[in-house]
């Protein structure tokens, strides 16, 4: 098995805690909420929300792809960070065992936030991945991310 390991950062003018809040504490909800094409449901298969937590996640009807299973790894609200892994699904194409993200919200200078996330992809055997397909999940969670971010401006007194 082969891992691929991937960066990201992207920059909001929300402040890290209430990004935190809406994308990853209620990110189950609003997502599909805001983004129905792209996330039609999260539901939890196992657990309470916490570590160790199953969910499955079933993409909207323009989606590629029909649902994955998110195992939660860990959530540290104090310091606004949050690890899961994809463990099951057709995104995993086949040719991934799995793939891990950890997601870090930071202040920026500005007040504002800033995300850093990590992805670990879990390859079976030697297989290589193409850039574009990681670059086309890079820019679907970037695209997710600026949702998010417009609604919290369109609603300021969300969290």
């Amino acid at each position: 098995m082969g891992v691929i390991t991937y960066e990201n950062e992207i920059t909001s003018s929300i402040p890290p805690t209430k990004m935190f809040k809406a994308f990853v504490l209620d990110g189950d909800k609003l997502i599909p909420k805001i983004l129905p094409q792209a996330i039609k449901c999260v539901e939890i298969i196992e657990g309470d929300g916490g570590a160790g937590t199953i969910k499955k996640v079933t993409f909207g009807e323009g989606s590629q792809f029909n649902y994955v299973k998110h195992r939660v790894d860990g959530i540290d609200k104090e310091n606004l960070a949050y690890g899961y892994s994809v463990i099951e699904g057709d995104a995993l194409m086949g040719t991934l065992e799995s793939i891990s993200y950890e997601v870090k919200f930071a202040a920026s200078p500005d007040g504002g936030s800033i995300c850093k996330t990590t992805s670990k992809y879990h390859t079976k055997g030697e297989i290589d991945i193409k850039e574009d397909q990681i670059k086309a999940g890079k820019e679907k969670a970037s695209g997710m991310f600026k949702a998010i971010e417009a609604y919290l401006l369109a609603n300021p007194n969300a969290y």
